[in-house]
């Protein structure tokens, strides 16, 4: 699967990144930038794109979308809160981020702003992955059609999947926020693993101390809270376990390729590691999958394949138990944020990280493949892809996260 990745000029590309300028994130990248020689990027604040409404490129210059996260006075411009802790408000800085996203003009750009509408939205993503037949949790809101008011339609959403167990999940969200996982039981129990705190006048904060709600009444409020930004409903799916904690995987898959891997485990539903998840052992994770291996990165490139004006994103792989069939979770448009990490063995990025494998990937660009970007009011046809279907390479050296 070929990118439309940005045209290389013969000389050294001019490279513009849009995102928070004290950011870790554009610090990465623009080491990355350097390394290779190229001038430094031109950054443009998200700042300041939101506030005056928009920002021009010049036709020659490689633009990178960044996380607009992280940042006080970015949250407040997107979500009108002053506290970057709350939950709420995503479903307004969904519409807030995708309208920015398409104020922005010219360039040779790296992130198609449909693309980014599609993957800033679990619904429309679930959708979009199920109908090219990539493998993904069962869900009862998979596409646009069907908005859940509140727990009550929660509920009748999970019964219709028959799932005593599920997820739910702000149709916006980033980072395992607002994210419930649910357990019922005979009788009409309910238990939830929930990543929030809920203030006495009922707003919702993120904490990194996940508590277990076993009162429906509490987890009702929760959900209702979050019923007007937008819900998501999907299947628990059973996961393989490591070192007997639950095992999932974040695949970094630049230009069609899967580059990057990470194991992520944990005793909680979630596997985040800021929420007290860990890094597994990668080797140990491929001497269990055995030949299912190569099955699982090509999952995570057919996932990425369907978003083909998109240099990078990263793929949330769920292996079921027994680590011989796999399911994506996600697709993250900003999900490269793996310092230290470098490529796998036989993925063309070994002795990179996630951000030089995206400057060597524009380096490689044919000067034939411009992807230029104006704002525009109608959403265009999102082009067709096939995945790769030749055998990749399945080489033996381990490769371990750090």
């Amino acid at each position: 699967m070929a990118v439309s990745a940005p045209v290389r000029s013969p000389a050294a590309p001019r490279w513009a990144v849009v995102g928070n300028p004290e950011n870790r994130r554009v610090g990465l990248f623009a080491r990355a930038v350097e390394a290779v020689g190229d001038p430094p990027p031109r950054i443009v604040p998200w700042a300041r794109v939101l506030r005056e409404g928009g920002h021009a490129f010049a036709d020659d210059e490689v633009v990178r979308l960044d996380s607009p996260g992280e940042d006080a006075e970015v949250d407040r411009l997107l979500r009108d809160l002053d506290e970057p802790t709350r939950v709420e408000g995503t479903g307004l800085w969904y519409r807030r981020l995708t309208a920015a996203v398409g104020t922005l003009r010219g360039g040779l750009r790296l992130d198609d702003p449909d693309e980014l509408a599609v993957l800033f939205d679990k619904r429309l993503c679930h959708a979009r992955l199920a109908a090219a037949g990539v493998p993904v949790p069962p869900s009862a809101t998979s596409g646009a059609g069907r908005p859940l008011a509140g727990w009550e339609e929660v509920r009748a959403a999970a019964e219709e999947l028959e799932a005593t167990r599920f997820f739910v999940k702000p149709a916006h969200g980033s980072s395992a926020s607002g994210v419930l996982a649910v357990e019922t039981a005979p009788g009409g129990r309910v238990r939830a693993t929930v990543p929030v705190e809920v203030t006495p006048r009922g707003d919702l904060h993120n904490t990194l101390r996940v508590r277990r709600l076993g009162d429906e009444r509490a987890i009702a409020r929760i959900v209702d809270a979050l019923a007007p930004d937008g819900l998501h409903v999907e299947r628990w799916m059973p996961k393989a376990s490591l070192d007997r904690r639950a095992a999932d995987l974040r695949v970094v898959v630049v230009s069609g390729r899967a580059t990057h891997a990470v194991v992520r485990t944990s005793r909680l539903p979630m596997t985040n590691l800021h929420l007290g998840g860990a890094r597994g052992d990668l080797a140990a994770v491929r001497a269990l999958a055995g030949e299912s291996w190569p099955e699982a990165l090509e999952i995570c490139e057919r996932a990425a394949a369907r978003f083909p004006g998109t240099l990078c994103v990263g793929v949330d792989l769920l292996p079921l138990a027994g680590w011989r069939e796999f399911v994506v979770g996600e697709v993250n448009a900003f999900g490269d944020l793996l310092p230290g990490l470098t490529g796998l063995p036989g993925s063309g990025a070994e002795g990179l990280d996630t951000y030089g494998a995206q400057v060597a990937a524009v380096h490689r660009a044919p000067t034939d493949a411009p992807h230029r970007h104006q704002p525009r009011t109608q959403p265009k046809n999102q082009p067709r892809t096939q995945p790769r279907t030749q055998p990749r390479d399945d080489p033996r050296s381990a490769h371990a996260p750090r």
